[in-house]
């Protein structure tokens, strides 16, 4: 499934116009996580810092499967949700 981050990804360098913290568990919410364990805001910074036109998923599920770290070293996740309730409120949800 395509997100709405690749029409974003047109204009160069994007920064968030707000942030607020996730209160539910979602799909969106879980590769957030993904993306910020690694290092990253989201998606668009991760695709700007790399240089990458496609974020390696898995197909069952839409999760984030892999995704390299700013010291090139890579983060491998699983197919099942990583992000426990626990952990939900320190994921930041941007808005663009």
């Amino acid at each position: 499934k395509k997100s709405e981050v690749s029409e974003v990804m047109t204009k160069a360098d994007i920064k968030p116009k707000s942030m607020h913290r996730a209160k539910v568990w979602s799909d969106d919410v879980e590769n957030l996580y993904r993306f910020q364990q690694a290092g990253y805001r989201d998606e668009v910074e991760y695709k700007q810092v790399k240089q990458v036109d496609e974020v390696e998923c898995w197909p069952e599920t839409g999760f984030v499967k892999k995704l390299q770290r700013r010291d090139n070293t890579f983060y491998y996740y699983n197919r099942q949700r990583e992000c426990e309730d626990k952990d939900v409120h320190k994921v930041k949800v941007y808005v663009y």
